[in-house]
């Protein structure tokens, strides 16, 4: 099956600009996803797929420092809430009766 040259040329000339608009699209969105990447330190990748890591100097590792001494805060307030939200559902759902019964014993303990 041969191909025509006048039908090529057709082709080309009908979707020689859109071709030609996707490949820029393409090329930009390239760049401006590597330079959000740089912006926001996450690392690059290089041909095979492993990551390279912009030099972001002290002031980028000392920020990464601080977040990560904030997150463990924050992990640590977020399993405390936890464990008073189980305790407020458990009063929430239990019997009046079992409950006055818990805090009866609770007050006889500490009198002993």
């Amino acid at each position: 099956m041969a191909v025509n040259p006048e039908n090529l040329a057709i082709i080309a000339n009908q979707f020689g600009p859109v071709i030609a608009t996707v490949g820029v699209a393409g090329v930009i969105g390239w760049v401006v996803t590597t330079w959000m990447k740089i912006k926001n330190g996450y690392p690059l990748e290089n041909s095979w797929g492993k990551p390279l890591y912009p030099n972001g100097g002290g002031e980028a590792m000392e920020r990464i420092r601080l977040i990560s001494q904030e997150n463990a805060q924050l992990r640590a307030e977020l399993g405390s809430i936890k464990d008073r939200m189980a305790v407020l559902e458990r009063i929430a759902t239990d019997k009046p009766t079992m409950l006055a019964a818990e805090i009866e014993e609770l007050r006889t303990k500490q009198l002993n």
